[in-house]
C-alpha cells in the first residue's frame, strides 16, 4: 500500500512587506487603466523601513499621483503608526516612474496585421500555467485554500476589533495529508502573527486557536494536528521595518501554493498585454473548465510565449483521470480557448481597473469576486469539442 503523503503551501496577511508591495503596485495600474483602458504598465514597488520606491515603465495618457496612491494603500493595510512598523502619514515616497521603451512598445503593438486579435503580441517572452483540481469547491488544492482562508481570518480578527493587539504582518502554512489524491486531514497548521510587545504569548496562541484556526479549519482538525503559533517567539518587530519588501515575490502565494507548476513570472503592477498576466489567467480558465465539465479530475494547461507575437509557441494539456483521449483533450482546449493576449483581453475584459483586490489571497479560486476567469461558461462547449470529431 502507497504511503500517504503531505503537501504544504503558504500564504500572507495584507501587511507582509511583499504583499504590500504588490498592493501598491497594483494600485498603480488600477489608477491607470480607470483613465485609460488602453494603457500600459509595468509598476514595482520597494518598501524598505520607512521608505517606499515606485519605479517602473507606463504608456498611458492617464495622469496619477503613485506617492498618495501609496500612502492610502498602507493606510487601508493598518500600517497607520509608526511601531507598526511603516506609518502611512510619515513614510516618505519616492516615485521613478517613466516612459515604456519605444522597441517594446513597437513589438506589442502591430498595427498592420490584419487580424484585430494579430495586433498585440505578448509584451515578453515566458511560460505561464493553469491549474484546476476537484478537490474543494474553489476547484483549488485544498493546502493553499486553507493557508489563505487563515491569512484572511488573521486580518480580520484584527480589524474587527477581535484581538486588538494583533499588528498588520503575518504570515500562514498549512500541511494537508493525503490518501492518494484525497485530502484526509490537516496535518500541520502554522501561523506567525505580530502583535504588540505587551501581548502574552500563551493568550495569543490560545485567541488564535479559538478565532483563527478552529473556525477555518472546522473538519480538517482532528487530536493529532499540530498547530503552531509564532514559534520563533515574540514578533513585534514586522512589517517594511523587518524586512523588505518587493513586488512579485509571492508568486507561489498567488498561484496554486506548490501544487501545478510556474513559470516564475509575477502578476501585480502588469497591465494585461503581459502574458505574465492574461496568459495565466487564460491557462486557469481552460483547465477549470475543463475540470468543470467532468473531462479530468485536475488539469494543468502550459502555454509559451515570445514577446511580440500574438500567438504562442506552444501549449499543452495535462490530465488526471481524463475521460476522453489525451489528443481529444489538447485538441478541445485549442478549439474553444483562443490564447491571443487580444483575444483574452477581449475575452476576460481585463481593461478594468479590478487588480487591487487580487493583490492578496491569491488571484484564482476567489469565490468572494466576480472575476472572469473562474466562471465555468465553457464547459459544455469544452465538452462537445472533446467529444466530436
Amino acid at each position: 500500500m502507497d504511503m500517504n503523503r503531505l503537501i504544504t503551501a503558504e500564504s500572507v496577511t495584507e501587511g507582509h512587506p511583499d504583499k504590500l508591495a504588490d498592493r501598491i503596485s497594483d494600485a498603480v495600474l488600477d489608477a491607470v487603466l480607470a483613465q485609460d483602458p488602453q494603457g500600459r504598465v509595468a509598476c514595482e514597488t520597494l518598501i524598505t523601513g520607512s521608505l517606499v520606491v515606485i519605479g517602473g515603465e507606463i504608456a498611458s495618457t492617464a495622469q496619477i499621483d503613485a506617492a498618495t496612491l501609496a500612502r492610502r494603500v498602507v493606510r487601508d493595510v493598518g500600517y497607520i503608526k509608526p511601531e507598526y512598523g511603516l506609518a502611512f502619514d510619515s513614510c516618505a515616497v519616492a516615485t521613478l516612474l517613466r516612459q515604456q521603451s519605444p522597441d517594446i512598445a513597437h513589438a506589442v503593438l502591430r498595427t498592420e496585421a490584419d487580424d484585430p486579435y494579430d495586433r498585440i503580441g505578448a509584451g515578453d517572452q515566458g511560460i505561464m500555467f493553469g491549474y484546476a483540481t476537484t478537490e474543494t469547491p474553489e476547484r483549488m488544492p485544498l493546502p493553499i485554500t486553507l493557508a489563505h482562508k487563515l491569512a484572511r481570518k488573521l486580518a480580520e480578527v484584527r480589524k474587527d476589533g477581535s484581538l486588538l493587539y494583533l499588528r498588520p504582518d503575518g504570515k500562514t502554512q498549512v500541511t494537508v495529508e493525503y490518501e492518494g489524491d484525497r485530502p484526509i486531514r490537516a496535518h500541520t497548521v502554522l501561523l506567525a502573527a505580530q502583535h504588540a510587545p505587551e501581548a502574552s504569548l500563551d493568550d495569543m496562541r490560545t485567541d488564535l486557536r479559538r478565532l483563527v484556526v478552529e473556525p477555518v479549519l472546522d473538519g480538517w482538525l482532528d487530536e493529532r494536528t499540530q498547530v503552531l503559533v509564532n514559534t520563533s517567539g515574540r514578533f513585534v518587530v514586522g512589517g517594511p521595518a523587518s524586512d523588505t519588501g518587493m513586488t512579485g515575490r509571492k508568486i507561489i502565494v498567488d498561484t496554486y501554493g506548490g501544487y501545478g507548476s510556474h513559470g516564475g513570472g509575477a502578476f501585480s503592477g502588469k497591465d494585461p498585454t503581459k502574458a505574465d498576466r492574461s496568459g495565466w489567467y487564460m491557462a486557469r480558465y481552460a483547465a477549470l473548465n475543463v475540470v468543470a465539465a467532468g473531462l479530468a479530475t485536475a488539469c494543468e494547461v502550459q502555454v509559451a510565449y515570445a514577446i511580440g507575437r500574438a500567438h504562442p509557441l506552444a501549449l499543452s494539456v495535462t490530465a488526471r483521470d481524463p475521460q476522453v483521449p489525451p489528443t481529444a483533450l489538447d485538441r478541445a482546449v485549442r478549439r474553444v480557448f483562443d490564447f491571443r493576449p487580444a483575444a483574452i483581453i477581449d475575452l476576460l475584459d481585463l481593461r478594468r481597473p479590478i487588480y487591487e483586490p487580487l493583490a492578496c489571497y491569491g488571484h484564482f479560486g476567489r469565490l468572494d469576486l466576480d472575476l472572469t476567469w473562474e466562471k465555468t461558461d465553457q464547459a459544455e462547449a469544452l465538452l462537445a469539442a472533446a467529444k466530436g470529431p
